[in-house]
């Protein structure tokens, strides 16, 4: 087994987030909520996405109608537990409903059911930070830590509004492609000419959020984004491709654009955090990008160990998708706790003797050792940035470094 230098690899991270004028991106997915300390019977404070299925599904377990949505939608090999994969499955019938009935369900029924099953969600969502100690809050802190030639690019995939609160309760300046104040617009043209200030943060949401709704104008389907949650609109959370490909003015398709544009830059730095590469779509805009651009690095902060115990006790990995990307991929580093893919080289974090007396303190609190057995040699490595805490608490010492 190959090993890989926690040390050596953390002192380059710290010094890529101590630029000011490199293109520095954070790529928060659905594991993140769940860093948010709170007591244990209130935790957490927003479910992943299998939690968030199971609580819809109950939620609406007496509909006849979501019943035998479920039931045509393991018929066609999807996945129950997802509730990405239902709205897609939705959306997607919603397209063929039109004048007539398709798996036992017209147009008025499904769209119905997407209106119940999106209310529900924002009914789980709509949630506030619980005090200003949060991951979140450390995140926005550093971003207003130091002026940038470059602005901090946010890309999230999770619908509620934890990165919008935390960056406005810090008045950190952000830009998240709509403007205007009362029914704020989308404005393509300022996302992809880039014609935002650039003390201005990004905020890119690819898959929509709990404020943002869709009205038909003049037989035309606008987007706007309001400042309150309004429970009878017309949410568009998690777009179906199905459903938006009619028009390039959508918010999804420029987002994603997006997200391609900024790993093509020059030395771009994307990190990843609570994203366990389950989305096809997004694996693929990533990659692509990485091969068209060897300058630019994308690293996965994977919670956990490298690998889970089945039930019959056998060792499987827990991220397969990203380490399988990881293995071909130069620029695409996966973090675990206990392993690491770097350079499609797998090994796990071993400090060298010279490394072990190193007196940086601040980056050695985040390494931890972990003795296997009595023998004093056997000790294994833990780096822990794969929980979103952590990692933030990361970037709260390279503040403080940076202003020593």
């Amino acid at each position: 087994m190959n090993h890989h230098s926690p040390v050596r690899h953390l002192k380059y991270l710290r010094q890529s987030l101590s630029q000011n004028n490199e293109s520095i991106g954070f790529f928060i997915s659905a594991g993140c909520p769940l860093s948010v300390e709170l007591p244990t019977d209130k935790w957490p404070l927003i479910p992943d996405v299998k939690n968030l299925t199971i609580f819809i599904n109950q939620q609406l377990d007496d509909n006849a109608k979501y019943k035998l949505l479920l039931t045509e939608l393991e018929k066609a090999e999807k996945n129950p537990e997802n509730i990405e994969d239902i709205l897609s499955f939705l959306r997607s019938l919603i397209v063929v409903s039109k004048g007539g009935e398709v798996r036992g369900l017209n147009e008025n029924d499904l769209l119905e059911l997407e209106k119940n099953i999106c209310s529900e969600i924002v009914k789980k969502l709509n949630v506030e930070l619980p005090h200003e100690e949060t991951p979140y809050h450390r995140l926005c802190n550093w971003i207003r830590s130091i002026d940038r030639k470059s602005p901090v690019e946010l890309f999230t995939t999770n619908y509620d509004l934890l990165l919008e609160q935390a960056l406005e309760t810090l008045e950190v300046p952000y830009f998240d492609g709509f403007v205007g104040s009362r029914r704020s617009f989308f404005d393509l043209r300022a996302v992809e000419d880039n014609l935002i200030p650039v003390h201005w943060s990004r905020l890119w949401k690819i898959h929509g959020s709990i404020n943002w709704y869709q009205e038909k104008i003049a037989d035309t389907k606008k987007v706007y984004r309001s400042s309150e949650i309004k429970q009878d609109a017309s949410h568009l959370i998690y777009p179906s491709h199905l459903k938006y490909e009619e028009s390039r003015k959508m918010p999804y398709l420029a987002l994603i654009d997006q997200l391609n544009r900024f790993i093509r830059k020059k030395s771009s730095l994307l990190i990843l955090c609570g994203y366990s590469f389950n989305d096809g779509h997004l694996n693929d805009t990533i990659v692509n990008a990485l091969k068209s651009n060897p300058t630019a690095m994308v690293l996965g902060l994977m919670f956990d160990t490298f690998e889970i115990k089945s039930d019959n006790d056998e060792s499987i990995e827990r991220y397969p998708e990203a380490y399988k990307l990881a293995k071909n991929q130069h620029n695409l580093n996966v973090w675990t706790y206990d392993k690491a893919i770097i350079g499609t080289s797998v090994g796990t974090w071993n400090k060298t003797a010279a490394e072990a007396e190193d007196d940086d303190i601040d980056l050695l609190t985040f390494i931890e050792s972990n003795k296997q057995n009595v023998e004093p040699n056997n000790t294994e490595q833990l780096v822990k940035l794969g929980n979103f805490s952590v990692f933030t608490n990361f970037l709260k010492k390279i503040i403080g470094s940076s202003s020593e």
